[in-house]
């Protein structure tokens, strides 16, 4: 059923915007409004899926002349998610069904997990939060290794997941109350609204990684890592990036801002894992405190991108939170970074430690390297390729990738080469700043042979283990051909060792398989979550995930860092390796 309310609205009303009027074309318009209701205009707009070679249709609508505050019925949005999820992200079996009566809507997964919107009480409502927006394969609660561990021939693949030790304790039942940040819903006849900001924080960033962006022509389902970073000259503005930014800039309408800066707060409120560490009770209190909220509040986008900048850098300042890109009202601008303490801790730890590998390694650290019966494993970042990457490039005699996985599994064939040397095995860690979940815990399997990966949502309170074995050997089997766990295992940490590079040896250390060499680590527990605001400034947090360490059926913290088994004062005796090695031996 399609609507029959929507009126064209007045040219007036129009010209009081900062924004031009959307390019599609309007659907279903009528020619009055009855008194005491609202004004909507509903658009066909065009949706970029990831990059400018996807797209989709996202019906966007108008209220009362505001041209720069979407709105989208839920209607709309559950077939748009269905397209997206399943289309786009691959996912067959995910199906989102719509069921609307009176003030209530429904909108329920295949799993019968459901949201539903309250346009009475103005609230919304997740029996289980987590379980409502998991992938539908998700083998467990909060499964954030993506690959699935068995190809589409049903053989072996990276990664197997085991039922033993893992573990699902499942969150309470979420319930926005709106009305407490001033944030309105809104039915009308067949319409059942709910602002696009709302539906992009807590159901498509959380879901999917990326954000339903608008720069007034368009919508652009994207983070970071898709549109690019302003003032970042590694990852410059994507073709995305210079469309998003092509969208006219100006002033935010007075609705604009105030709903803007109330979802603000409402985001942060529920999403940022680290709200209780930082002794945050209220964001609008913290912003109220910190003289931020007027300029966050100003009809000047760029005076309140500004003061989100500042406020992400200098008072979260977890390094997980970044701001990524101005609004396109603003435009693609570039500013000087303002790192905040730990910030600024982190670049002069990298600088110090690069600097004294460059000492002994001024063509770059060496991925895999043997000193007497040692070898050491040197990687700066987890990353990955898809699993059958690995296994093609075996049965076709071809090099594999130089990631993470590529290394340990090019590692493992020479520490067991007919007559190897090898005693000891390091794997270096000291400049590691994190990266992909999935090559952390193909580290974790190869060392420890069962790969707890553990997290705690903040937000919903549900807690997950998942254990993995691994397969590194690629004959497509899981068993004790794949470890590692008959030689002596060090990990080398140093405060760079961050996020994914905190998590692993700490992990290490909580299991006792593996000792720990260096200075405390970095820290960093959350994962990042991709979000932006409602007048279209991107950025990170660090998300409601947190990784934790499980002992004794507790969810323990490692934001703070791991502190090594054995101190190494020196920096230059983390890079000298035959001193390291005769230090390692001295050991046992």
């Amino acid at each position: 059923m399609k609507r029959t309310l929507a009126i064209l609205l007045a040219a007036m009303l129009l010209m009081t915007c900062a924004l031009a009027e959307p390019a599609a074309s309007t659907t279903d318009a009528a020619d009055t409004t009855a008194e005491g209701e609202h004004e909507i205009l509903r658009y066909e707009i065009k949706a970029y899926l990831g990059s400018l070679e996807y797209s989709d249709q996202l019906p966007l609508c108008f209220v009362d002349g505001v041209s720069d505050l979407p709105w989208i019925d839920l209607e709309d949005f559950c077939n748009f998610l269905n397209n997206f999820e399943q289309q786009y992200y691959g996912d067959a079996n995910y199906k989102l069904t719509y069921e609307a009566d009176g003030e209530q809507v429904w909108l329920t997964r295949e799993s019968d997990y459901f949201m539903n919107v309250d346009f009475g009480n103005n609230t919304i409502f997740f029996n289980d939060y987590d379980a409502f927006l998991h992938d539908s394969s998700a083998n467990a609660l909060v499964d954030l290794v993506s690959a699935s561990g068995y190809d589409e021939e049903g053989r072996g693949e990276l990664f197997e997941h085991v039922n033993t030790g893992s573990y699902d304790r499942y969150g309470d039942s979420i319930l926005l109350q709106l009305n407490d940040y001033g944030i309105q819903l809104i039915h009308q006849g067949d319409y059942y609204l709910v602002p696009a900001q709302t539906l992009s924080d807590f159901v498509f960033a959380v879901g999917t990684g990326l954000n339903l962006m608008y720069n007034g022509e368009e919508v652009f389902c994207a983070n970071a890592d898709c549109l690019g970073c302003v003032d970042d000259q590694t990852m410059p503005l994507t073709e995305l990036g210079e469309r998003y930014y092509s969208g006219q800039t100006g002033q935010r309408s007075e609705a604009l801002a105030t709903y803007g800066y109330n979802e603000l707060c409402l985001m942060l409120d529920k999403l940022y894992g680290l709200k209780e560490i930082h002794d945050v009770t209220s964001f609008d209190q913290l912003f109220t405190q910190l003289a931020y909220k007027d300029d966050l509040m100003s009809p000047d986008p760029h005076t309140a991108d500004v003061k989100l900048y500042d406020f992400i850098d200098l008072h979260l300042d977890d390094i997980h939170s970044n701001f990524s890109g101005y609004s396109f009202l603003t435009g693609a601008k570039a500013t000087q970074a303002r790192f905040g303490m730990m910030g600024q801790r982190l670049s002069n730890s990298y600088t110090l430690f690069k600097s004294a590998r460059a000492k002994y390694y001024p063509d770059g650290p060496v991925g895999y390297e043997e000193v007497g019966n040692t070898a050491y494993i040197t990687f700066d970042l987890f990353a990955n390729s898809t699993p059958a990457t690995y296994y093609a490039c075996i049965e076709n005699g071809e090099d594999l990738p130089g990631d993470t996985i590529g290394l340990i599994i090019y590692a493992h064939n020479k520490i067991y080469r007919k007559d190897s040397p090898i005693e000891n095995v390091v794997i270096d860690l000291s400049c590691n700043s994190g990266g992909s979940l999935n090559s952390a815990a193909f580290v974790l399997g190869w060392v420890l042979g069962e790969a707890p990966v553990s997290l705690k949502d903040t937000f919903s309170g549900a807690m997950s283990t998942t254990i993995y074995h691994v397969d590194t050997n690629l004959d497509r089997e899981f068993n004790r051909g794949d470890q590692v766990d008959d030689k002596n295992i060090y990990c080398l940490i140093s405060p760079c060792s961050f996020s994914c590079g905190n998590f692993v040896p700490a992990t290490f250390k909580s299991t006792g398989q593996a000792t720990l060499l260096g200075r405390t680590s970095g820290g960093g527990s959350c994962l990042v979550l991709n979000m932006s605001t409602a007048w279209g400034t991107y950025f990170e947090i660090s998300g409601p995930q947190r990784m934790s360490l499980m002992k004794n059926g507790a969810y323990y913290d490692i934001d703070q860092g791991v502190e090594p088994d054995f101190i190494i004062n020196n920096i230059n005796n983390f890079y000298d390796r035959e001193a390291l090695t005769n230090y390692i031996n001295g050991l046992f």
